[in-house]
Formats: C-alpha cells, sequence, structure tokens
C-alpha cells in the first residue's frame, strides 16, 4: 500500500509559513526552471558550485521573526542569536512532514536549492530517508515536479558532495552528527578527524567540508536536543557555514528565537494525535510478602513503596529511606522487613538504582509482588483481547490494528539452544497461549479466519531486535539475524532500522499477517506507525528505564486505512497503554514528564499565557494581545485570588468558572470569554481510565421515536452553494486597505568589515571585526512582473489586479522594495475577498436522495469514560452522550433536565455541512416544546464564549455559512451560535 499525505492542514501550513516568512521581503524566485548565477533569487555562483543567497540584513530578518512571533503569540526575541529559529511539534503530528515541505516552499518562494538535515542517530537518519521516498510523488504534485535529489551523506561516496554543491536544483544531505563532529585544526592530526575534514584527492585536494561551506546551506536539526547539546556539536554545526538553521522537536533544550509552538496540550486538544487510554492492571494488596518498589531516586537517597503499618492495620505507603535504612524500622515494626537493609543506592541519570536485602531494583521495579509472570501474562492477555475488540470493528473499515510490546531483555521473547536454533522465550510462549484461547471465544467468531486461527500462529507475531547476521544468510529478514540486546545505538541496530523502515508501509496492508510485534530500544525513537493501537510495557529487573512519553510516541499518530489516507474519527483513534501502575501514578508520571521535557507547567499561569490570545484590530486584522496586556491579566487573576504568587491555579478558579461567577476587572472583561478558554486549556492532560470504558450504543426507543424523526428530517437535507461577489466592491476595499497600509522603504545598505587570512590548511578565511548600517539604497532593483505574480497568488483577474494597484496610488512603494510590496498587497486582497466569500455566498437545497441517512448514527466504534467525557441519557438516540469539553457537558445535562426538551442529539462528526473554507459540524440539534404545544426546532454550536466576534475568523466565516445553510433548508430550524451557556438559551427561546 501507499500512504497519501494532506497538504491542506492548518496547523501544517502554520508551522511551514513561520519558516518562510523569516525572509519575507526576499526576492521572489519566479521560475522553477530558471538558474540563476546572480544574487537577488536566493543563488548564488561559487568557486565550488552554487550556494543559496540571503539579501536581506539583519534588521530586517528579526523585523520579520517578531512579527511572526507575534502572530503566533510566542515570546519576542530582541536578538538574531546567531540566525538560529525554534519549531516545536509534539510527536506525532508531521514534524517530518512539515520540514520537508518547507525545504519545497523555501525553493519555491525564493530559489534556495541546499540544504542539510542533521540528525543524532541511525534510526532518525533512516525514518528522514524513508520519508523522503514516499513523500517524493506527493511534493511532484504539489511544485510541480520541481527536480529534488536527497541522499544519505556517507565517507566512502565523496562524489555525492561535490555534486550537492554543483547542482542548480533542491540538494538535501541527511548527515547523522558524529559523521562530522570530529574535527582537528593541526594538521599533523587531520588523520584522527571525521572523513569530512580531511583532504582528499578525489576533490582536488580540497575537503568535502569546503564543498559544502561554499553552499551556504539552510541546515535542518532533527532532535535538536540529542544533537547540538554539547559545545563541540555546536561547533560542528556552525563549521557547515549556515545560512540559517531551523530547530525541529518536542522537547526543545535550547529555545532559540521559537517561531511556531505545537505542544503536547495543543496537540491533545486539537485532537491532532491519538486519544491516550491506560488500562491498570495490578494485583490486590495482599501483604503477605516483603513487597518493595522503587519509586525515584535523587542524590543520597530513594523512595520507595512498601506495606507500612500504623495504627493496627497495613497499607501500602512510599517513603523515603537512606544508605544502611532498616525496613523494619521504616515499615512501622513489620517482621517480614526483618534482616532488610539499604545496601546501596546510585542516583546516576539512566541507570538509578537501589540494593535491598542483595536484590537491585530499577526504577520503576518491585519485589515481592505476587508472581511477576502472573501479572505480565494478564497484560498480554488484556492487550490481545483489545487488539481483537478494535480487530472486529476497524477491519470492517480497512484499518489494520497494530499492538507493540516493549521488553527488555531479547531472551525473554527468543532464545538459541546449544546449536544456534531458535527458542521461544517466555512472553512468545504466554503470547501465544493466550492468543489461541481468546480468538476461540464466540465473540471473536468472525476474526478466526480471517486472521491466524493458531495453526500458523507464528506468522502473526513477530520481534523488531538488533543482531548479527547468521553465517551465510543472505536474506533480507529480521528473521535472518540472531539477535541480541542493545541500547538502539550500536552498529548492530543499524541493518534493524533499514529493514523496519522498509517494513514501515507493508505492516499497515491487511494482507501482511504481522499484527503484534515485540521489541525494545530499537523503537523507542525514528520509528512510529499510525496504527499502532495499544503498547504494552513488560518491565523485568536489569532493564533500563524508559519514559512513557517514549513509549506512547510510537503509537500517536491518527490511524490510515488501505487506501492509505489519515482517518478523521476521533472515536477510532484511541491508544490504549496497559500499565502496570495505578491510572493515576501513570497520569501524574507522565504529566510530570511533559512537565520536564517542554516546559509545561500543568495547573499554572505565567506572565505570558495570554499574550498569543488573538483579538480583531479595528482594521479588521487578528492580532495577538501581546504581553504587557498579559501581564495585566496575571496580576487581575492573582488580585483575585484565583492564582497564588508563582501562578499556580487555586480552587477558588474552578469554582467560579464551575458557578459561572469567574470574572475579570473591568477593563479587561472585553477579554474574558478568551481568557476562561485558555485556563481551561492549563488543566490537567486528558487521558482515559480504560477500567471506566463504555460502549455507547443505540437507544431505540429514542432513536424510533416520532419526535426525533420530526427532529431529523427538518435538518437531514444537505445543500450546495454559489459564491458571488461584487468586484467593484472588492477593488474599493483592497485599494481603501492598501493606501493605509504602513509605507514599504527601500532595502538598507549593510556593510562588514572582515580580518583575512590565509593559510595552507583553511585556505582563505575571513573574520568579521566590524559592521554597520547605512542609508537606503538609492539603486533601483530589477522589478518582478508584478500583476503575474499577485494573480497567482490571489486567483483574480489581471484586470482587477490592475485596477486595484494603480487606484490605491502606491505604486512608488512597489519600486523600493518590490517583494515587501507584493507580499502585503497579496495578503490585504486574499483577507478582503475571503470576507466577500461568505458574505455573498448562497445556498440551494437539494432534492431527491441527497440527504443524509439515519445510518449515519450506527457506529459500533463509540467508546467513553464514566465520570470523564459521558452524560448519561434518557433523551437521545443513545444511552449516554459523549462530549468534549466541559462547554458541551453543560449543555447535555441542562437538555437532560429540561422539561420543555423533548428530544436532542449530538450531531455526529460525519453530519456537516459544505462551505468554501471546509466542511462544518455543528454541535446539536434540540426539540422543544413551549407551552405544551408548539414545536420548536433549533440546531446549536456550543463555544467557550457567546461573543461571535471573539471566535477565530475560520470559525466566524463557518458558522456565517452554516446559517445560510439551514436558512436555504425552508423547514424553520433556527440556527443559535455561538452559545457558551445552555441556561442563557433556553431563556433566549422560550
Amino acid at each position: 500500500m501507499k500512504l497519501k499525505f494532506q497538504s491542506d492542514l492548518s496547523y501544517q501550513r502554520q508551522a511551514i509559513d513561520a519558516v518562510v516568512d523569516i525572509f519575507a521581503g526576499q526576492p521572489v524566485k519566479q521560475s522553477s526552471f530558471t538558474v540563476m548565477a546572480d544574487s537577488f533569487l536566493g543563488v548564488q555562483q561559487t568557486e565550488l558550485g552554487i550556494g543559496n543567497h540571503l539579501s536581506l540584513v539583519p534588521e530586517e530578518i528579526l523585523e520579520n521573526v517578531q512579527k511572526i512571533q507575534l502572530r503566533n503569540g510566542l515570546p519576542i526575541g530582541e536578538k538574531l542569536e546567531g540566525m538560529n529559529f525554534t519549531i516545536e511539534m509534539e510527536t506525532g503530528t508531521g514534524k517530518t512532514y512539515v520540514y520537508l515541505r518547507t525545504i519545497y516552499e523555501l525553493n519555491r518562494k525564493y530559489g534556495f536549492s541546499k540544504f542539510i538535515i542533521v540528525v543524532p542517530s541511525v534510526a532518525i537518519r533512516e525514518g528522514v530517508n524513508k520519508s523522503l521516498e514516499i513523500t517524493r510523488e506527493h511534493f511532484g504534485e504539489l511544485y510541480d515536479n520541481t527536480p529534488a535529489e536527497h541522499f544519505i551523506y556517507g565517507s566512502a561516496d565523496l562524489s555525492r558532495v561535490r555534486q550537492f554543491a554543483t547542482a542548480n536544483h533542491i540538494q538535501i544531505m541527511i548527515i547523522n552528527i558524529d559523521a562530522f563532529r570530529k574535527s582537528f585544526e593541526d594538521p599533523e592530526k587531520e588523520n584522527k578527524a571525521n572523513v569530512i575534514h580531511r583532504r582528499n584527492d578525489r576533490l582536488n585536494g580540497m575537503k568535502p567540508i569546503e564543498f559544502i561551506q561554499q553552499t551556504n546551506p539552510i541546515v535542518i536539526i532533527d532532535e535538536p536536543q540529542s544533537v547540538d547539546t554539547t559545545k563541540k556539536a555546536k561547533e560542528a554545526v556552525a563549521s557547515l557555514n549556515p545560512l540559517c538553521t531551523l530547530r525541529y522537536s518536542a522537547t526543545h533544550v535550547d529555545k532559540y528565537n521559537m517561531v511556531y509552538k505545537l505542544d503536547a496540550v495543543d496537540a491533545y486538544n486539537q485532537r491532532l494525535v491519538k486519544e491516550i487510554e491506560v488500562v491498570s492492571v495490578r494485583t490486590e494488596e495482599a501483604y503477605n510478602r516483603p513487597y518493595i518498589r522503587l519509586k525515584s531516586v535523587s542524590e543520597r537517597k530513594a523512595v520507595i513503596e512498601l506495606d507500612v503499618l500504623s495504627r493496627g492495620s497495613v497499607k501500602r505507603q512510599t517513603k523515603t529511606v537512606r544508605q544502611d535504612d532498616h525496613l523494619l524500622e521504616v515499615s512501622g515494626g513489620r517482621e517480614l522487613y526483618n534482616g532488610y537493609f539499604v545496601e546501596d543506592i546510585c542516583w546516576e541519570p539512566g541507570g538509578e538504582y537501589i540494593t535491598i536485602n542483595g536484590e537491585t531494583l530499577y526504577l520503576g521495579q518491585a519485589s515481592g509482588e505476587v508472581d511477576p509472570d502472573a501479572v505480565k501474562r494478564f497484560q498480554i492477555r488484556k492487550t490481545i483481547e483489545e487488539h481483537l475488540k478494535k480487530e472486529l470493528v476497524l477491519r470492517k473499515r480497512g484499518i489494520k490494528v497494530l499492538s507493540l510490546f516493549f521488553i527488555d531483555r531479547v531472551a525473554h521473547y527468543r532464545e538459541y539452544d546449544a546449536q544456534g536454533n531458535k527458542v521461544k522465550g517466555k512472553y512468545a510462549v504466554m503470547f501465544e497461549e493466550e492468543y489461541k484461547a481468546l480468538i476461540k471465544q464466540p465473540r471473536f467468531n468472525t476474526l478466526f479466519e480471517e486472521l491466524d486461527n493458531g495453526e500458523n500462529i507464528g506468522n502473526i507475531h513477530g520481534g523488531y531486535f538488533a543482531g548479527d547476521k547468521k553465517g551465510s544468510a543472505k536474506g533480507d529478514s529480521v528473521e535472518d539475524y540472531v539477535w541480541k540486546d542493545t541500547k538502539g545505538n550500536t552498529k548492530a541496530d543499524d541493518s534493524l532500522y533499514s529493514l523496519i523502515m522498509r517494513d514501515k508501509e507493508k505492516l499497515l496492508s491487511l494482507d501482511n499477517p504481522l499484527r503484534f510485534i515485540f521489541s525494545h530500544s530499537a523503537l523507542r525513537e525514528g520509528w512510529d506507525n499510525p496504527n499502532v493501537f495499544q503498547i504494552c510495557t513488560l518491565k523485568d529487573s536489569g532493564g533500563t528505564y524508559v519514559s512513557r512519553r517514549q513509549e506512547i510516541g510510537r503509537g500517536l499518530r491518527l490511524a490510515v486505512g488501505q487506501s492509505g489516507e489519515r482517518c478523521d474519527d476521533y472515536s477510532v483513534n484511541r491508544l490504549t497503554v496497559m500499565a502496570n501502575e495505578s491510572y493515576e501514578e501513570f497520569v501524574d508520571n507522565l504529566q510530570k514528564e511533559i512537565e520536564a521535557d517542554t516546559g509545561i507547567r500543568f495547573g499554572y499561569v505565567d506572565e505570558t499565557t495570554f499574550a498569543g490570545l488573538l483579538v480583531e484590530s479595528p482594521k479588521g486584522e487578528r492580532t495577538a494581545i501581546g504581553y504587557e496586556l498579559s501581564k495585566k491579566m496575571f496580576q487581575d487573576l492573582k488580585q483575585k485570588g484565583y492564582i497564588n504568587h508563582q501562578g499556580k491555579i487555586q480552587p477558588l478558579l474552578k469554582e467560579h468558572m464551575e458557578t459561572k461567577k469567574f470574572s475579570l476587572s473591568p477593563e479587561l472583561s472585553i477579554y474574558q470569554p478568551l481568557v476562561e478558554d485558555r485556563l481551561i486549556q492549563l488543566g490537567r492532560l486528558r487521558i482515559r481510565d480504560g477500567n471506566k470504558q463504555e460502549r455507547v450504543e443505540l437507544n431505540k426507543a429514542i432513536f424510533e421515536s416520532r419526535e426525533f424523526i420530526d427532529l431529523w428530517e427538518r435538518i437531514k437535507h444537505r445543500t450546495t452553494y454559489a459564491v458571488q461577489f461584487d468586484s467593484e466592491k472588492l477593488i474599493e476595499k483592497c485599494v481603501e486597505k492598501i493606501a493605509q497600509m504602513p509605507a514599504i522603504k527601500p532595502p538598507l545598505i549593510h556593510s562588514e568589515k572582515a580580518k583575512i587570512a590565509i593559510d595552507h590548511d583553511q585556505g582563505v578565511t575571513g573574520t568579521v571585526v566590524a559592521e554597520t548600517k547605512g542609508d537606503y539604497l538609492a539603486d533601483r532593483v530589477p522589478l518582478p512582473d508584478v500583476v503575474t505574480i499577485l494573480q497567482n497568488q490571489t486567483n483574480l483577474t489581471r484586470k482587477t489586479i490592475v485596477a486595484i494597484l494603480t487606484r490605491s496610488k502606491r505604486l512608488e512603494d512597489f519600486k523600493n522594495n518590490p517583494q515587501k510590496y507584493m507580499e502585503a498587497v497579496a495578503d490585504i486582497i486574499n483577507r478582503e475577498k475571503s470576507g466577500l466569500i461568505v458574505d455573498g455566498i448562497k445556498y440551494r437545497k437539494i432534492g431527491g436522495d441527497y440527504a443524509y441517512t439515519m445510518e449515519i448514527f450506527q457506529n459500533d466504534e463509540l467508546i467513553g469514560y464514566l465520570n470523564d467525557n459521558l452524560v448519561k441519557s434518557a433523551k437521545s438516540p443513545y444511552n449516554y452522550v459523549m462530549y468534549d469539553s466541559d462547554v458541551e457537558a453543560g449543555f447535555a445535562k441542562r437538555f437532560e433536565d429540561d422539561e420543555n426538551v423533548k428530544v436532542y442529539v449530538k450531531l455526529p462528526d460525519k453530519f456537516k455541512i459544505d462551505t468554501p473554507i471546509g466542511t462544518y459540524n455543528p454541535d446539536w440539534a434540540v426539540l422543544i416544546e413551549k407551552d405544551g404545544v408548539e414545536k420548536l426546532y433549533f440546531v446549536v454550536e456550543s463555544k467557550g464564549t457567546s461573543l461571535f466576534e471573539y471566535l477565530r475568523p475560520e470559525e466566524q466565516a463557518k458558522i456565517k455559512c452554516a446559517r445560510e445553510h439551514f436558512h436555504a433548508l425552508g423547514t424553520g430550524v433556527d440556527f443559535y451560535a455561538p452559545e457558551s451557556d445552555p441556561g442563557e438559551f433556553m431563556k433566549k427561546i422560550m
């Protein structure tokens, strides 16, 4: 099968634009097929080839960056920090796709053609290479088959470096930091440097690095927290002589000028990754054995869990212990711990352990549990059961289900006898026994033949472990290796990574029998699969610690079907984690990891929290409110007791939010709905408790009732739309806005003084010793075809473009700085055009069979969680109403309790209204009786605010379209949007 990619995901587009706009004002490349040797279109001729060229001065770049940061609600940078820029994207949201597409965008717009992707490991290197292969056709369609070549740097083929430098089209080099980190300035030690830093006869005595340096490449660092955290690594990256350095990760250490941020909370709230469900697997506490679990370690002390005698009863508690502490005393005198004392504590990061009574426990490990293997067997059984339940539903939709087991010893899955023959480890034996028992249960009858029924069970599970080739084996399979334990960064892992990446798409095919994957370090980074729906960690003593965030990252991507297209149905996208700790422990520990990795502080507000909130300016533009206003909001919350002096959210805030008593000071009250919405997002990460899972099923009594059928008949019809707008009105609006835009001045003259040095080793080098900024450049630059370029960017006729440009009387600005002028004008035209399109839309009801049928309510996949996202229902067509926010929960509860509401429904995701800016799915349809006689029909959109002007422009436009849609139906349905308070809504309509 072939993966398909979506090109219209708004959050990815925002990330791409954030980087592209750094260079706003750089002359535009006008043709994909023009080879330039000057310095106007992003390229320049060098002695060794063709390199990137930047026309902008630092002051212009900084101004661009600050505009982007303001637009995206990020801290405003005061300096450029060496042309380093940060892009933060949560795991599973398409980070690699974003930076690869950014390459094409930078080439299309500015002509930049030389790019280097620096990675920290072989696993990520292979993943990037695979991504370039599978996106080649997709990017070819988007960018008119713009020529592009990529390769993995290897010291054995240095001719590829020369080709990189001399080619006049897109060149992408993928290189591991270890391939160029080691360099020596002393010629006598040159043989100890990486090959890239050594002179080479095949390159006319030049060093490979010199060819790279002259290209002035744009450097992209994938996972910078693992690439350039040392001084030597930073020097290595700088040695590439980058035009700029773009850093992409979910967990940055050094946050240089950040231009885009999509953190873990945003990704979950926006449903860009799978929902996480935790099934806790733990034994009952019998207290009959000396139980000890290592919870955490710090310098010279450890926190352990043990059974403590207190007031005549035993309870499992956590205690802090130090070297030589006796557990008899720590446990309150329990005889079971007599003779147990702390012999050793190790707090070295990554290797934390404690030794008690001769037994060593690593983080998270325990002794004294009731048959640890029984717990692991139960975890395996629950994983298989959950897998098969999802297979029953998703197989019919063409979605392959995969499950992933993390283990820390290869021998527990695969062993070898004295003759080297394969022998099943204990986990493989457990798996096969449990699978054979479960697949024969009546509820899985339909899967018995479609999947392996147990006779050839070896085909359905397999291992991905590093290893060495078996003798003279020449096969191309992981089975051709003798597997062994590694840390994921050895040469033995290299061939494995290649095979895993090659198999990535094959694993998604229903024809491939492999569904259960066992592995360890190899899958902690660089590999993930969109159809991993279950993750089970089988921890054992002696293993290394793997963070929960690393584990779940392997399965966060949204699922794909057999056509290769992503599944947007969120009821499908649920990742189940089988945890051998309580639900509360898992959630708390995962949130601590996210806080440590990303700097997010759950339940805290700071002075910058509200800076990115968008409001509409008097000119109709959406801009962030900024940091000064955000600081005032912070102080206001603190004075009212909603947060403490450290910014921690207090119980009073939650109480006032729930009782609708929350308020800001009068001068800030206009922003209250936006602030409330932001505060809701700052709560705990929403992770579901799998032990409270409930299936949402049809309530046939309501579904087949006359009232519900009446309601459905009024809203089920579909429409088509046509767009009409007055061209003269568009011209007038654009002329007005262009006339008011800030003056566009010529570029500045920027000069640098450099000290030149010449030696045998380094050649000719220069060190900047002074720089000055002078007057505006008086010389005129070549003027591009402004009408054609604006026509391509706005899709308007040449006649309309000419009218706008001439009547606005700002063409002198175009002569001053063509690129900045065209960017500003195109933005104004597109913004005004979008508003007129929505204002001029006309919907028409489609007759005949073009209507939604009641089958869209038939959904076998709806799973909810008690006390989390379900409201028990007696008035809707489901036994439970599944809600996505506290606002929706409030509406569901009010509809249930209000005697005037006869039936209502949370409209399924499949119920969509077409608009010019994408489909729209309203929230509620309601039938209400007034005075016991009159029936009123409503569709309601519930939001965090009732003020239309506080919605995002895209939301405003869709609501306007939806209002026209329901009006065109002519069925007497009133559309209310937005509504934030169910009580206020009921007052309006009654």
